[in-house]
């Protein structure tokens, strides 16, 4: 390989946000890479950062174009400059939109279990939230249509926010999937939020299908959220974009962000999506590469020696989902004398608490993430091998010794 995954990044004392955590604590829950980013976006921000000037900056055609030619190129989607809006991240975009496109009380769809800052984003906004829960059947996730077509007919739905790819399953969603999503939608006038900021992170043969590229209905529908943030690891630089086609919808999205202050760039913000768009593809590459094959590692260790655990097979995001409804774990176990003095009762200790007080891994618990989380485990496996074979050792100490 070109470039080098296996290197070990020290991340404490930075100001991570993943990595404050004790020494003994290995962290593999957020969902940030512990890889140094592609060289040549580095190399871009070091020239900006060079210059000296860091005054207010507009968003030029060059940005434009670099998103235009990588969805076209990437996902064969082709986008028009008038539907980008620039933004600072994914999720202020998303609570922006859902402010400016409801009135209080109206109902926000999320299929549960789903990122967990959906929750805030409608429910901060005075607005309820409306879980239609994907169906668990066999160890694999699937849309129940039939539930979400009632509540999309419910009068007081306003809009849908969609993982795709899907997080934390993992789940790509296929073209029919999509389309019956727009059907409804458009059907019952509900707008579709697709948040798509996993979707260039899929193993190699395996890629994403934009929701507004799928149909006419979809594109009328839809306002779609989109960066390279997850994608080349430069969350902290706070670039993203929204995409939408309708000229009413644009309209009104344009003038939340704005609203809200959160259509206009930093000075790297930019330069760094460009150079991601434009220079990083083969670094890209090598990275989904690199992290199939940790994902294969991690089926076989937990398939092999954790059989009270079961994993959710998946082909995007570096994120692992892990069944742990068949672990009797003990939660007093893991309490110290000062909790088990306690007269009000055992303090809430999850499956996490568990693992971490146990091992010192600490993994994100599923319960956050609603539907059947509470029955998951979310294990981030993007990092080093080595970290990735440290993280599995801890796992299995915890499950079967600890």
């Amino acid at each position: 390989m070109k470039y080098d995954f296996d290197e070990p990044v020290n991340r404490r004392g930075t100001g991570s946000l993943k990595w404050n955590v004790p020494e003994s604590v290995l962290p593999m829950w957020v969902a940030d890479m512990d890889f140094k980013t592609a060289p040549e976006i580095t190399k871009a921000l070091q020239a900006r950062a060079e210059h000296g000037v860091f005054g207010y900056t507009e968003v030029d055609q060059r940005w434009y174009d670099a998103y235009i030619n990588w969805w076209d190129r990437r996902h064969s989607f082709r986008m028009n400059s008038e539907w980008l809006i620039f933004c600072t991240g994914v999720v202020p975009a998303i609570s922006s939109i859902v402010r400016k496109l409801t009135t209080p009380n109206e109902k926000v769809i999320i299929q549960t279990p789903v990122y967990n800052i959906f929750f805030n984003s409608v429910l901060n906004n005075g607005c309820r939230v409306f879980e239609s829960p994907l169906k668990y059947e066999n160890g694999c996730y699937s849309m129940d249509m039939a539930d979400l077509e009632e509540k999309m007919s419910d009068p007081m739905t306003t809009l849908f926010i969609l993982c795709n790819p899907q997080n934390p399953s993992g789940n790509i969603w296929s073209r029919e999937e999509l389309a019956k999503i727009g059907e409804l939608a458009l059907k019952y006038n509900v707008t579709v939020i697709s948040d798509e900021i996993h979707c260039d992170l899929t193993d190699p043969g395996f890629e994403y299908i934009p929701f507004a590229s799928v149909s006419e209905e979809c594109r009328k529908v839809s306002i779609t959220c989109l960066a390279p943030t997850k994608t080349f690891n430069i969350a902290g630089i706070q670039t993203a974009a929204v995409c939408v086609p309708d000229t009413f919808l644009r309209f009104k999205v344009w003038r939340g962000l704005n609203t809200d202050e959160v259509a206009e760039p930093n000075v790297f913000a930019c330069e760094a999506a460009a150079t991601a768009f434009e220079k990083g593809g083969e670094w890209l590459d090598e990275l989904r590469t690199y992290l199939a094959e940790n994902k294969r590692i991690a089926y076989e260790f937990i398939e092999g020696e954790l059989p009270e655990l079961h994993v959710i097979r998946s082909h995007a995001t570096y994120l692992m989902w892990i069944d742990i409804s068949n672990w009797k774990y003990d939660k007093e176990s893991v309490l110290t004398k000062g909790e088990k003095k306690g007269s009000l009762g055992l303090p809430e200790i999850t499956a996490s608490d568990v693992l971490r007080r146990k091992s010192g891994l600490f993994l994100s618990d599923g319960g956050i993430y609603g539907g059947n989380g509470r029955d998951f485990l979310r294990m981030n496996l993007a990092c080093p091998r080595a970290t990735l074979l440290e993280g599995l050792k801890r796992l299995k100490y915890a499950v079967t010794e600890g």
